[in-house]
């Protein structure tokens, strides 16, 4: 398969200035990653916060610049010294944020929010634009119904899947997803996955999914890369990488996610009505 995403040593640093008593200092936030994405594959970056993921997702869609390095896409090398994003770099790739509600208009309707990237990055028609939104509303589970009301009418899982929806109209090749799940309930969560999974089969999109729930990640990776404190630490075959994780912290990582003990759980339940 082509590569679609290929990421070479990236750096980012953020200066702080000092003041009458702090000193000045340099915080280190990525150290040099490099990583590559197939075309149809999931990226499954993780680790705790702080550690970088939402920094090199932010570069990775030019919102951010980075310090160094270099960024390809489909082979092409990318100016990310400037942290903007021309118009041919928004058809190829798009960001979907943690918390929907957020990244939506509030005064906007659905309709116009999903307009508007048609509106700012091309020469597309009305009518079209218009039939385009319907269309893409129906891809992601909503209706015509939905057009022309306000985010606020939306319930978090729905909010979602406009954010998807609207990320889509452009019609690009790589979605940066940076924790698109973690704000909802977990059969919401489930119903978004399952989503994302049909429309990366349907319209063969590449996906950069970022993540600190190793759960979600073990259901939609293809590939995973652990980061800590700004570095990858490893990087391999989702398989790969839960079944035989190389680097101490990645033990650390996976040992600390929460398992529930069923059996306990079933043996806590039998007492309870046995006293009742």
């Amino acid at each position: 398969m082509s590569v679609i995403l290929e990421a070479r040593n990236l750096v980012r640093d953020y200066h702080i200035p000092g003041g009458l008593i702090k000193k000045a200092k340099t915080v280190h936030a990525l150290k040099g990653v490099s990583f590559s994405v197939e075309q149809g594959k999931t990226l499954a970056i993780v680790g705790e916060s702080g550690c970088g993921k939402s920094t090199l997702g932010r570069i990775l869609t030019l919102i951010d610049p980075a310090t160094s390095g270099e960024l390809l896409i489909e082979g092409k090398k990318i100016d990310i010294s400037k942290g903007d994003m021309t118009p041919e770099m928004r058809r190829k790739v798009q960001i979907v944020f943690q918390n929907p509600y957020g990244s939506l208009n509030p005064r906007q309707k659905i309709g116009d929010i999903l307009m508007e990237p048609l509106v700012i990055n091309t020469d597309t028609p009305a009518d079209e634009r218009r039939d385009r939104a319907m269309t893409m509303l129906k891809k992601v589970g909503l209706t015509e119904l939905h057009f022309n009301r306000y985010p606020h009418m939306f319930s978090g899982g729905q909010r979602q899947r406009i954010a998807i929806a609207r990320a889509l109209m452009l019609n690009p090749k790589l979605l940066v997803l940076d924790e698109p799940v973690s704000a909802l309930d977990l059969s919401v969560q489930a119903q978004v996955l399952n989503l994302l999974a049909d429309l990366q089969d349907e319209l063969k999109l590449t996906y950069v999914f970022i993540s600190h729930d190793l759960s979600v990640v073990r259901y939609i990776a293809d590939d995973v890369m652990v980061m800590y404190f700004g570095e990858a630490v490893e990087y391999g075959s989702r398989d790969e990488v839960f079944a035989d994780p190389k680097h101490s912290y990645t033990k650390t990582l996976f040992a600390a996610t929460p398992r529930a003990d069923v059996e306990s759980i079933k043996a806590r339940l039998a007492k309870k009505k046995q006293a009742a």
